[in-house]
């Protein structure tokens, strides 16, 4: 877990971040503290003082029951006030108003949040779709919107079978077996682009791809409208003009 070119002296402070992410990873089902330790690599009284640190900072909660934890009150309040102005945002807001201008349609803009994807930011066109239920600050399992296939693609096949592992009955839940996961991945590592239909809205169709948002961080837009508007040709032509924005974007912003 440690950074041997980090920061001096902030080990501590490092392995605490390291348990937040871990935490925001977990936070529908919760982390225990064997859990902690076997995807930390740390020590259990290292990870226990950390832990409880957090949780005295009302970063973190414990469950009583379950000795499960989240992410507390505290960490929330960050991220609430993260979202009224992120950098990422402010940067792609312009190409996204672009798109859904030139497209019609709606545009999400989502990075990756463990094994799920945050919808940071959405423009609509002036053809919306009133059934999407993907709101700014919502979260999606991998693979299951255009712009989470999107990322998943570009995970190893090893850490795609991991993730649905740890999701089993949430992708059967969608109708996703593993065959079909697996299927929707190398069709999107083929294609270039992630192309979707009736995953998470019956009769909405989307196409999605990815861009460096930062050094070794990826996100994601994508398309969304009702599968009648994305027959297989607009879902390509959608797919070129995304992809032929986001190079002229990042060229502009070089």
């Amino acid at each position: 877990m440690d950074t041997p070119q980090g920061t001096a002296g902030a080990q501590s402070l490092r392995r605490a971040l390291q348990l937040l992410r871990l935490l925001a990873q977990h936070q529908e089902d919760g982390i225990r503290l064997t859990e902690v330790m076997a995807a930390s690599g740390l020590e259990r009284s290292t990870a226990h003082r950390l832990l409880s640190c957090l949780v005295e900072e009302q970063f973190a909660e414990r469950d009583p029951g379950s000795k499960a934890y989240r992410l507390g009150l505290d960490a929330m309040q960050l991220g609430f006030a993260s979202m009224r102005r992120v950098p990422l945002v402010d940067h792609c807001r312009p190409l996204m108003q672009r798109l859904a201008r030139m497209s019609g349609d709606t545009v999400f803009l989502v990075i990756r949040q463990g094994d799920y994807c945050l919808c940071l930011h959405r423009e609509e066109g002036h053809f919306p779709v009133k059934v999407f239920t993907t709101d700014v600050g919502g979260r999606r399992l991998l693979g299951l919107g255009a712009g989470g296939l999107a990322l998943m693609a570009q995970l190893s096949d090893a850490e795609v079978e991991r993730i649905f592992d740890r999701h089993v009955e949430e992708y059967t839940q969608a109708c996703f077996t593993r065959e079909r996961l697996q299927q929707a991945v190398r069709r999107t590592r083929a294609a270039g682009y992630a192309d979707i239909v009736d995953t998470l809205t019956v009769g909405v169709s989307g196409v999605g791809a990815t861009f460096a948002a930062s050094t070794g961080t990826l996100a994601a837009i994508s398309f969304g409208a009702i599968t009648p508007r994305l027959p297989p040709e607009r879902k390509r032509e959608m797919a070129r003009l995304l992809m032929d924005q986001l190079v002229s974007n990042q060229a502009g912003g070089a």
